[in-house]
């Protein structure tokens, strides 16, 4: 999965998506997780990325990026590959 291209991503974290007018809100991690995936980084990459970022444990992380990744399709913020 990635990120649809007309999805606009501010420095604060602001995503504009310019087909519904939707607008969100993210936080320094998400903003991260968000960047990572539009310059097409994978979740293998993104995950040992947090864990060794963040020390926090694989499972914690997984769990972590399904939830966001979830958040986002919930959104319709992510087009197939």
């Amino acid at each position: 999965m990635k990120i649809r291209n007309n999805i606009a991503l501010s420095d604060s974290g602001f995503i504009f998506d310019p087909s519904t007018g939707d607008s969100f809100s993210l936080n320094p991690i998400g903003l991260e997780i968000l960047r990572m995936l539009k310059s097409g980084k994978d979740k293998s990459f993104i995950l040992t990325y947090m864990v060794d970022t963040y020390q926090t444990d694989m499972e914690t992380a997984e769990k972590d990026y399904d939830d966001f990744m979830g958040m986002l399709t919930q959104f319709h913020l992510l087009q197939e590959k």
